[in-house]
């Protein structure tokens, strides 16, 4: 077996990170045998990594067993969660679970596959483990990811549920972005190591935090020259409800600006899609409740825009922790009408944003997401959709973007000023002797 320090080490050249921040260099330096983790570290933070380099550790070559499980109040998290463990090109495989999709094609990989991580939200965990679908008996890694917004979404029970049914339990981690008074029973804490990194500080000297008077109750119209001012830098925009949600996003669609809304009523695949397109460039504006404000892995965004203002100050240090994320700078703008006053919890005046008399047209996207209907279960890979593009639709490698197979489709980012040409030349051509659909994602 390889010595940890090299597989540490081959872990973070896959990754291309030269070296740990000091959080997750603490979580490894605490990863005691016999002992449990709490690790409380601000969202954007890299608490991801941090646990998993740990369980990673734990994992044993010879063992077909599931041996850990992570997790998850949500299925983006969830998801993010298993890219990241794949992006470190172990040789252990995971399996995903979570609703909005079949639990029979979740059964069928657990069996097929003999996954080492099982990462998936505490529903469908609990789901499963009612069907004896797997075994919790070879787990002995417990990790709850956002243990804070698992319990404030409600899973006390199913969590509960299933952490009593980990017999072979040898270690818990729990994570979290906020220090709770106190930690429920059920989670068979022992000889707990905290490690609190949340009075870092940091964040709030990289974020710039503003203001933006509306003249109108209704703030969509300057919302709209907020955004147009903004131009083609990612921005988030938070409203407190999914109805609000729906409305800004056809407002602004209305008036040429293009978004995309993002909230739990939505299907799974209009969510995929939609978050899809904000990372890859395809749109600069997504329109959320709060499900936007944990869980998302979206690098690089500049600004965040409290339409509503948050219901409380954690609502507000979450969606913040969406921007000024590692080294980088952010703004977060607050939308106010002449009927409201900055929250008590904001202690320090913010700069005022003075919005220009001359607003220009909204900002046009550089790329375009395009839907490919066949995915992995069709024995598609990025190399077969790139290769096709390169070829049939005579593009260079500048023209294309991201690449994301999922199961059953896929999604890739074509040059805006390329994309007719492509689907022209590629119409009636099949895809690794397949023929399928190849449009712009709706």
């Amino acid at each position: 077996m390889q010595p940890k320090n090299e597989i540490i080490r081959q872990v973070l050249q896959q990754l291309k990170i030269e070296k740990l921040n000091a959080m997750q260099q603490a979580a490894l330096t605490n990863n005691v045998e016999g002992k449990d983790l709490v690790l409380l570290s601000p969202t954007g933070s890299g608490k991801t990594l941090a646990y998993l380099l740990p369980l990673l550790l734990s994992l044993q070559p010879d063992n077909n067993s599931i041996q850990s499980l992570i997790l998850a109040p949500s299925r983006e998290l969830a998801l993010q969660i298993e890219a990241v463990f794949k992006s470190m090109n172990t040789p252990w495989k995971t399996c995903c679970c979570y609703g909005g999709h079949p639990i029979s094609e979740e059964k069928k990989s657990i069996l097929g596959n003999h996954p080492a991580i099982i990462i998936g939200t505490p529903g469908r965990i609990a789901d499963h483990l009612r069907k004896g679908n797997f075994s919790p008996d070879a787990i002995q890694t417990l990790v709850i990811d956002e243990f804070d917004k698992s319990l404030e979404l409600g899973f006390q029970e199913e969590m509960e549920e299933i952490i009593s049914q980990l017999s072979g339990l040898k270690k818990r981690m729990l994570l979290s972005a906020t220090d709770a008074e106190e930690i429920p029973q059920f989670t068979g804490l022992n000889r707990t190591i905290k490690l609190d990194f949340l009075q870092e500080g940091q964040e709030e000297s990289r974020l710039r935090l503003k203001k933006v008077y509306s003249p109108a109750k209704d703030k969509i119209e300057t919302l709209y020259k907020l955004l147009c001012t903004l131009g083609n830098q990612s921005s988030i925009v938070f409203c407190n409800h999914r109805d609000a949600v729906e409305r800004v996003s056809k407002l602004l669609t209305e008036k040429k600006l293009y978004n995309e809304a993002f909230h739990g009523g939505m299907e799974q695949p209009d969510r995929e899609r939609a978050l899809y397109k904000f990372r890859n460039g395809s749109c600069f504006v997504l329109i959320s409740t709060d499900l936007a404000a944990r869980g998302l892995d979206i690098p690089e965004i500049e600004h965040i825009i409290h339409y509503h203002l948050p219901i409380n100050e954690e609502a507000f240090t979450h969606r913040n922790g969406r921007t000024a994320r590692w080294d980088a700078k952010g703004t977060s703008y607050l939308i106010l009408n002449e009927l409201e006053s900055l929250p008590e919890y904001i202690t320090s005046e913010p700069e005022e944003f003075l919005l220009p008399e001359h607003i220009p047209h909204p900002a046009k996207p550089l790329w375009t997401t395009i839907y490919i209907g066949k995915g992995k279960k069709d024995k598609l890979n990025k190399t077969d959709i790139v290769g096709f593009i390169y070829k049939k639709g005579q593009l260079s490698r500048e023209d294309v973007g991201p690449v994301d197979v999922k199961e059953h489709y896929a999604f890739v980012a074509i040059r805006s000023n390329k994309v007719n040409q492509l689907l022209n030349l590629i119409q009636g051509e099949k895809i690794k002797e397949k023929k399928t659909i190849i449009e712009k994602a709706k």
